[in-house]
């Protein structure tokens, strides 16, 4: 097609940034709210236009490719496969959503409301980008420029320890970006000599023969900035600090959106430009996956901060999103792509809950609370099925990827799944024990005087909870554009799906009984 469809859907978030940011500055703060919101619609429709009219069986599609640096073979390339739609489609949903919660969050913070909300369309335009390129330095200006605007929502509009908690998040992200750096500067050196020439087109990149050693050195600096991202153990410290310090908003927008930077660069390039240094590398990165699953729940279990608790068992879901991955086998990448869209889903309302309970009662402690379902049966019921999704219970849509990823583990080695199924048993830990000792019991005195979610509360949060429903009972829209593009992943790995294990001598026997 030769509309730009990708480059208007991430220019109007980024020119809704601009436009925020130079309305005029007034007491209510409404004019940049609103401006913001309709512009978030306006991608959202955007998004949907582009997902109803994608093909599954097609591949890459709405390809867009421009020469940009030509000295060294950089372009403006970007395309959508169903892997990249689906992060899309996560992230145009979740912005919208963000800005009607966090209507009255960036009142009153280091800068003006303006710039809160003008950083939050701009993290946006940055992220589509993300998602979309097919240009391995379109892809890293791109990933380091997403800290932009997470760092001042941190650092401008968080809580006590913000300017901690930015500080560290920006270290640990641009030491990983460095790293990145470094292979993507490797890769230029590959791809000089080569057929192509200096190139770092994906399309191009994905057929060049590279050598062994070369192949994982470079593939390890990538895997190394996205594990800081996603993020995995022993690279996840900044995350509780970051999202006990951010608003709920950016917590958000923190952990379900830009950290799926990290999963989704593992498919997109650690896997498709180093699939010899992938397999390589699969036991050590499985071990690290099913240990972030127990290590996250386990330190969940003995929060007493509900945001820093939250933080946790996103390292453990994160675990169990790459465990899906590095199986290399369709069952588990259907379902840890699956559960990066449902992982936000669920993640999102949990923490903008949370931030309506924290706002009312002035505290971030379970201590504090008791009886809350009592005075705010509204939040209480919301903060309920919020956590139950997060736990993956049946019927809810994290559910079926948790399946997924665990089929997808037990086909590799039952004991990986052995394990992250301990995972499951203590995510159920942590979610009832967090709901039974704020939620229920006697009301305390502090939480008596609790009024309950308002109207424009309740609308921010209904649309994540009939996803979350909708796509428990009936996943397909989403796995019927994923798998396509995950049979391509595997492919350029070079694995398959193993065939089924059916003794020869039962079918024979069968007939044989038939035959007479």
């Amino acid at each position: 097609m030769s509309f730009p469809w990708l480059t208007v859907l991430m220019a109007v978030p980024l020119l809704g940034a601009v436009l925020v940011a130079l309305l005029p500055k007034r007491p209510d703060g409404a004019l940049p709210k609103q401006v913001a919101f309709a512009f978030s619609l306006v991608t959202l429709l955007l998004a949907a236009l582009v997902g109803f009219g994608y093909d599954a069986r097609a591949g890459m599609q709405l390809t867009e490719e421009y020469t940009w640096i030509a000295a060294f073979g950089a372009h403006y390339a970007l395309g959508l496969d169903g892997i990249g739609l689906t992060l899309v489609l996560l992230t145009a949903i979740l912005v919208p959503v963000v800005i009607l919660a966090s209507w009255n969050d960036g009142d009153g913070g280091r800068w003006s409301t303006n710039s809160f909300f003008a950083w939050m369309l701009a993290l946006e335009g940055l992220a589509l980008g993300v998602f979309m390129a097919t240009d391995v330095f379109l892809f890293y200006v791109l990933f380091e420029a997403t800290l932009i605007p997470i760092y001042f929502l941190i650092g401008g509009f968080g809580g006590a320890r913000r300017s901690y908690a930015a500080m560290k998040f920006l270290l640990y992200s641009l030491l990983g970006g460095l790293l990145m750096l470094a292979s993507v500067i490797g890769l230029y050196v590959v791809s000089a000599d080569s057929e192509f020439g200096p190139t770092y087109l994906l399309s191009e990149l994905t057929q060049i023969e590279m050598d062994q050693n070369v192949g994982r050195w470079l593939f390890l600096g990538f895997f190394i900035a996205f594990a800081i991202k996603a993020p995995m153990f022993p690279v996840h410290t900044w995350l509780p600090d970051a999202a006990a310090a951010g608003t709920p908003g950016t917590s958000v927008l923190l952990v379900s959106i830009l950290d799926k930077i990290g999963t989704f660069g593992m498919i997109r390039f650690g896997l498709g430009l180093f699939p010899e240094a992938a397999q390589w590398a699969t036991p050590v990165v499985l071990v690290l996956a099913v240990f972030s699953v127990l290590y996250g729940a386990l330190l969940a279990i003995g929060q007493n901060s509900i945001p820093r608790l939250i933080a946790y068992t996103s390292v453990s879901h994160f675990g169990f999103i790459v465990l899906g991955i590095f199986v290399l086998n369709s069952a588990g990448q259907v379902g840890s792509t699956l559960y990066m869209f449902n992982h936000g889903l669920s993640t999102a309302a949990l923490f903008l809950v949370t931030g309506f309970l924290i706002r009312r009662r002035g505290s971030a402690l379970i201590s504090d609370y008791g009886g809350v379902e009592k005075v705010a049966p509204v939040l209480a019921g919301i903060f309920l099925v919020a956590g139950l999704s997060s736990l993956s219970l049946p019927g809810l849509s994290p559910f079926v990827s948790e399946f997924l990823v665990l089929v997808g583990a037990f086909t590799y080695n039952w004991w990986y799944a052995v394990f992250a199924v301990l995972g499951i048993v203590l995510a159920a830990l942590y979610i009832l024990l967090m709901y039974q000792r704020t939620m229920t019991g006697p009301t305390v005195p502090a939480v008596a005087p609790m009024r309950d979610l308002g109207l424009r509360e309740v609308s921010a949060l209904a649309p994540l909870l009939v996803l979350i429903v909708l796509l428990g009972f009936y996943p397909k829209p989403l796995t019927t554009i994923i798998e396509p593009a995950v049979q391509e992943t595997l492919q350029q790995v070079g694995v398959s799906d193993p065939a089924p294990d059916v003794p020869a001598t039962a079918g024979s026997g069968e007939h044989e009984e038939n035959d007479q």
